[in-house]
């Protein structure tokens, strides 16, 4: 009989966090029928030893290397077989009722191929989960830049934390362009129709790439407040910080490339380089002075 869910949470170095993710999985669907898998890249940490306390429920994926999140995330989608596919990062925790919650959006309409829970801190505090299509100028007005947080008022900062004005309707769920794939539910159907995570991603943006390339074929994405999870930013890859700031940058351009400026010689395309070049040399930068 196929379960109704696949769980799949993608693991390097979480070390207690892991047993807080698994353990809410666990929690959460209970009394249902349900299969899951972790893929570990690898760790040198505990982690996987933790996946083999919950064996009961999860399967578990040993890689020689860090294969990466996309190609992690296919991976386990090739070892499950249910319709509906959670993907969760593992330092995202789930708070009771997300999966119900997120599970009726995708039943109440048809055409929407995720649903992403509002996403908060550990303080409580909403993380900015659900998000405009990246453009040209979101790498110099993002959430996390110096003129985003100077000027979160503008278009174009805003773009980027469509979840602070989602949070303030009083709609249970809002069509958006992307959802972070730190907690995700998704319909396999779908994800097979795109081919599932573009493995180019090996570390960030791989879900807006997700997000667009699914809308792209008719369908569309949105954001449940009614779902909630716990995410501890950056825990699941603050282990090689310097090697996830390049990741980050890189993924951004491949992104730009394909979306929006796919031209080889367009100034965009260009300028997009050049952007995310300075960028990510000026935050490795503020990074050693930190730590000088």
């Amino acid at each position: 009989m196929t379960p109704a869910f696949s769980v799949i949470l993608v693991n390097y170095n979480t070390g207690n966090e892991l047993y807080r993710s698994l353990q809410s999985v666990v929690d959460e669907l209970h009394g249902v029928s349900w299969e899951g898998v972790v893929v570990d890249n690898n760790s040198t940490d505990s982690s996987a030893d933790v996946a083999l306390e919950f064996a009961q429920n999860f399967s578990l994926i040993r890689n020689n290397e860090n294969i990466g999140f996309s190609r992690g995330v296919n991976q386990g989608l090739a070892a499950t077989l249910a319709p509906l596919v959670l993907i969760l990062n593992p330092d995202c925790r789930l708070m009771a009722g997300a999966i119900a919650e997120l599970k009726f959006e995708l039943e109440e309409y048809p055409d929407c191929a995720i649903a992403g829970p509002k996403i908060l801190n550990p303080d409580g505090s909403v993380q900015g989960t659900a998000r405009g299509d990246p453009n040209m100028w979101t790498g110099l007005f993002g959430r996390t830049t110096f003129l985003g947080r100077v000027l979160p008022w503008l278009p174009v900062s805003r773009r980027n934390v469509v979840a602070a004005s989602a949070n303030r309707s009083n709609q249970p769920s809002a069509i958006v362009d992307w959802v972070s794939g730190a907690c995700m539910l998704v319909r396999r159907d779908a994800l097979e129709t795109v081919g599932g995570f573009d493995e180019r991603y090996f570390l960030y943006w791989e879900d807006a790439d997700l997000c667009r390339r699914l809308r792209a074929t008719g369908n569309h994405v949105r954001y449940v407040q009614a779902a909630t999870a716990i995410h501890r930013v950056g825990q699941s890859s603050h282990t090689a910080r310097a090697d996830t700031v390049r990741a980050f940058h890189a993924s951004a351009f491949l992104y730009y490339s394909t979306h929006v400026a796919s031209k080889p010689f367009d100034l965009n395309r260009i300028l997009a380089r050049v952007i995310l070049q300075v960028r990510c040399f000026l935050v490795l930068t503020r990074q050693r002075f930190r730590r000088t």
